[in-house]
């Protein structure tokens, strides 16, 4: 289920777009969230103090003399439980990379030891920089998540990547960073700050069950990914009776796009092959649009090669129609017979990937199952697992319609190797860093 009522800090930088962030604290208040917004002196230039203070219920300052009592240039820090800052500036992330603290926002970003997001605005050039660049390495490298900015219209006439994402993304991304456990008083997360693997117990063997873990604070570097080539692929796919009905299932896309996304936040150079799905691909990414089962196919055998992971997360329908009628078919008055249709089996996508993969290459599947007579849900995703030669295996029990359409999912990763990972239910961006995070201890580490 979603995490709700925790306390955020929404940091606003001076950059035109922050007027997005009007709209990313109300998606965060709706939600149950407490939101103290930090502004810069900037950022009141183009939204007021009072809007701030209206939609918050907070009072605002970007300034460390305002109810010095209280200290809040330490106390805001210490006690929020995720700080994100949309838009940020090029100066700010400058600042945030060198540690500078001239005002209440880079003082809460100094005591933070939460997760800490921060959204690039700004013009291309300067997102390009030599300058904002390595600002950026740095602050990954810390174990910041920096956002890769959207690519569009900017200011004026201008267009290219430096876009402040869409307000739902932001509110996406961040759902997906909070730690479902209360932290009022406790130490930071892991997922805040730079860490290496944990190591494996000395105890833990093949076909043994790794215990629960939150999907959200899992160790992990934003630019964990960084060089790594990922093909995801999301949705259901349309099988075409005629030229208005179809064949198709109820997946949504949800967690493929979640997967796509964390990845690009990550450090990856993403492709995701979409067949319908119901939510926006992310920004910074190949998107390839597809439709059928065949098309999907097509589309995987051309980027699989090239990359390095290949999540298969999309919901191939299994069959399809011998026959497309050319025209929509219809009832014949004088009767009350239905056409019978006959179905011929889909490739199966994620076989020929395994056994077409090269050498060093990660390849994940899906498996939406359900108990029956013959076995457990479980059951039968282990036997999928053997069956396909896939390297992991996302299990999703789809029992009573839990999975498909929701905004939150619960899973089970198991791999190859016999170990089961189940990881508890939550928001689909933060399943999505859980099963990155399993697929980062199959890719070597930096320098190998």
């Amino acid at each position: 289920m979603a995490v709700t009522g925790r306390r955020i800090v929404l940091g606003v930088g001076g950059g035109i777009a922050a007027y997005k962030a009007c709209l990313l604290l109300r998606l965060f208040k709706e939600a149950g969230h407490d939101v103290r917004v930090v502004p810069t002196q900037a950022a009141l230039t183009f939204v007021g103090a009072p809007t701030w203070a209206a939609l918050s219920g907070h009072p605002v300052s970007p300034s460390v003399w305002d109810d010095v009592h209280e200290v809040p240039h330490v106390r805001i820090g210490q006690q929020a439980d995720l700080v994100v800052v949309a838009p940020t500036t090029a100066d700010l992330l400058a600042k945030a990379a060198h540690g500078l603290a001239d005002d209440l926002l880079t003082n809460v970003l100094l005591t933070a030891r939460c997760p800490v997001v921060l959204a690039p605005a700004m013009h291309t050039e300067m997102w390009l920089h030599p300058a904002t660049v390595a600002n950026v390495a740095t602050l990954r490298e810390r174990g910041t998540h920096v956002i890769e900015p959207a690519s569009g219209r900017l200011t004026g006439a201008d267009t290219g990547p430096g876009r402040l994402p869409e307000p739902e993304e932001l509110f996406a991304v961040a759902l997906g960073l909070l730690d479902p456990a209360p932290s009022a008083g406790s130490p930071a997360p892991a997922s805040s700050v730079a860490a290496a693997d944990p190591p494996v117990p000395s105890n833990t063997s093949a076909g043994s069950v790794v215990p629960e873990i939150a999907a959200a604070s899992a160790p992990r570097r934003p630019g964990d990914l960084a060089g790594v080539r990922v093909v995801v692929s999301a949705g259901g796919t349309r099988e075409p009776l005629d030229p208005v009905r179809f064949l198709g299932n109820r997946s949504s896309g949800r967690q493929g796009v979640a997967l796509a996304r964390a990845a690009r936040d990550r450090g990856a150079r993403v492709t995701l092959v979409a067949g319908p799905i119901e939510v926006p691909a992310p920004d910074g990414v190949e998107v390839v649009s597809v439709e059928t089962a065949l098309q999907m196919r097509d589309a995987l055998s051309g980027a699989a090669p090239a990359a390095d992971v290949v999540v298969m997360a999309a919901a191939v329908a299994d069959f399809r129609p011998a026959q497309v009628a050319g025209h929509k078919i219809k009832k014949n008055a004088d009767t009350d017979d239905a056409p019978v249709v006959t179905l011929v089996r889909n490739p199966d996508i994620l076989a020929g990937l395994v056994a077409r993969r090269r050498a060093g290459q990660v390849v994940v599947g899906f498996a939406a199952e359900t108990g029956d007579d013959t076995g457990t849900a479980l059951e039968h995703a282990t036997a999928k697992l053997a069956r396909k030669g896939c390297d992991l295996l996302v299990l999703n029990d789809v029992s009573a319609g839990k999975v498909f359409g929701r905004a939150d999912t619960e899973v089970t990763v198991l791999a190859a190797d016999g170990t089961v990972t189940p990881v508890p239910a939550g928001t689909k961006e933060a399943v999505a860093e859980a099963i990155w995070d399993s697929v980062r201890k199959l890719l070597p580490t930096p320098g190998q």
